[in-house]
Formats: C-alpha cells, structure tokens, sequence
C-alpha cells in the first residue's frame, strides 16, 4: 500500500479555495536533477482582494515571465507581501523583478534576511518572527513555521483554513530532500506533523494529497534507514563508504553513491550527537 498521493498539475492551476499555482518545468537535460519535477511558485489568497506569494523562482527571464503572466491571469492583484521558503537560488531568484512589479516587501527567515537586504536594499525586506501570521486576501491568514534542517534558514507555512502546508524543500513531491541537518530535520517534521494538512505544497515535484501520510512515511523512512546504519555498526567500525554498500542494494548505480554517502554521513552526524555512535579517525563504531 501507498504511503501517500501525488496530485499531478498543468501550467496554472487553483488547487483549493485560497490557493493558486503556477508550475515551471525545465529541460530535463539542464536542470531537471536540480528541480525534480519541476518548480512550483504559489499565489495564496483572494484574487480580487489581496494576495501574498511564496517563493520566485530562478533568476530566468523565462520564468519571470511566467510568474508574471500568470499574476496578469489573476487580475494583478494586490501583493501584501512575497515570502521565502529559504535562501536557495532557486527560491529567490527572482526576487528582485518580481517585487518591482508587485511593489510590496519581501518576508523570510532572520537568518536570510541580512543576505536579501544587502542584494534588494534597506526597508525591502522584513523578518517573520517564529509562529507568526500573515494576513492574506479573503480573511485568511498563513503561520510561518520555522523549520530547518534541509537549510537552517527554512521557512514552512501552514493554511489552516484549506488545510494546506507549503513545504518548500522540506518534502518534495517526487523524491526524498537533501538534508543538512537531520537531528533538526526530524524535529522540523514533527512540527510540520502537527498541522496535520490535507494537501502538501512543495517547492518542486507534484502537489501532494494525504499530506499527513507522506509526513509519517518521510519520519518512518528516516528512521529505517537509521535503524539500517546501527545494525551495520553491530559488526564492528565502518568508513561512511563501507556503509553505503552495507546498507543500499549492491546494484545502486555508481553515479548514485556520492548522494548514498553524503545521506549516510547525515545519519551519522545525527547518532553522534546524541552519542549513539563515536568518530575514530575515519571510521564510525557504536559506544
């Protein structure tokens, strides 16, 4: 049985009452590893009263002017405000076209705000504040929820309304994410558990349904393959390259084994600092 629910979407699409989106797609050949099924940039809220929007996309004209086409679509709403999920290149790309056109401040983590300030210029951006909502069109609001782990400066936002949770990069609807941090991922998700969404919108890949499912079934793979790792320092110490062929399939692909590696190193950094394994030189060992 599936763990989750993928909804796949066009171009532009309303997804539920109070949000909108507009779906970029690449050659496949150039940056479709970098954006797994494609990038999502999100308008949310009424469009004949007020709206904010989530993210900006890469700094392509091309798809700048898809943003901007669709926001043309929309009846070029009122902006209150464009927020950041985090501060990867293609999440706030186009930032400074799409305010311009929109004329309205930008909100993202205090950590990324200093980077903002400097590229679009003093009083351009403002800082959420932990927990806080942002007032959208048709009395709705969105709560900003820190979450990091993928970045430390990643930015979550819950629609209790419609039931809806933006993930940026913390789920994506495709693949697994990349991690930084996996202690604070792991918190970061049992965060994002608690909203209990219906829908999950991610930064890229399709728009997810049963969202609470592929929360859970993202915790539980994290902790099998943390289970996998401990069972294969049972045997003795290992190097994080003698783990990868412990722990994934002998027939993983060569051009896949840096990925296994760096997620492996992940989980370990994360049962070291809960002093579940010790580093000794190269190798890692249980106490």
């Amino acid at each position: 049985m599936s763990y989750y629910s993928t909804l796949f979407i066009g171009r532009h699409m309303q997804i539920t009452e109070h949000v909108f989106a507009t779906h970029i797609t690449e050659d496949q050949n150039s940056f479709g590893a970098m954006h797994p099924g494609g990038t999502h940039i999100y308008f949310v809220g009424d469009p004949n009263e007020e709206m904010v929007v989530i993210d900006s996309g890469e700094p392509y004209r091309s798809w700048t002017k898809q943003i901007l086409d669709y926001y043309k679509e929309l009846g070029t709403p009122k902006i209150s405000s464009i927020l950041i999920t985090h501060g990867h290149g293609d999440h706030i790309g186009g930032l400074d076209r799409l305010q311009e056109q929109m004329n309205c401040p930008v909100r993202c983590h205090p950590k990324l705000e200093p980077l903002l300030t400097q590229r679009l210029g003093q009083d351009c951006v403002v800082k959420l504040r932990s927990r806080e909502l942002v007032t959208t069109g048709g009395q709705v609001s969105l709560r900003a929820l820190f979450t990091p782990g993928h970045e430390e400066d990643h930015v979550c936002y819950s629609l209790r309304a419609d039931k809806v949770l933006f993930s940026g990069d913390t789920i994506l609807g495709n693949s697994s994410s990349s991690v930084r941090n996996l202690r604070q991922y792991m918190a970061s998700l049992a965060i994002m558990a608690k909203q209990k969404p219906d829908i999950i919108c991610p930064g890229h890949g399709s728009i997810i349904r049963h969202g609470t499912n592929r929360i859970q079934w993202y915790i539980e793979h994290r902790l099998a393959r943390e289970s996998q790792i401990l069972e294969a320092l049972s045997n003795g110490p290992v190097t994080v390259e003698e783990s990868v062929d412990l722990v994934y399939p002998r027939n993983l692909r060569k051009n896949l084994k840096n990925s296994a590696a760096r997620n492996i190193q992940t989980h370990l950094n994360k049962l070291k600092e809960e002093g579940k394994v010790i580093e000794i030189g190269s190798t890692y060992s249980l106490p």
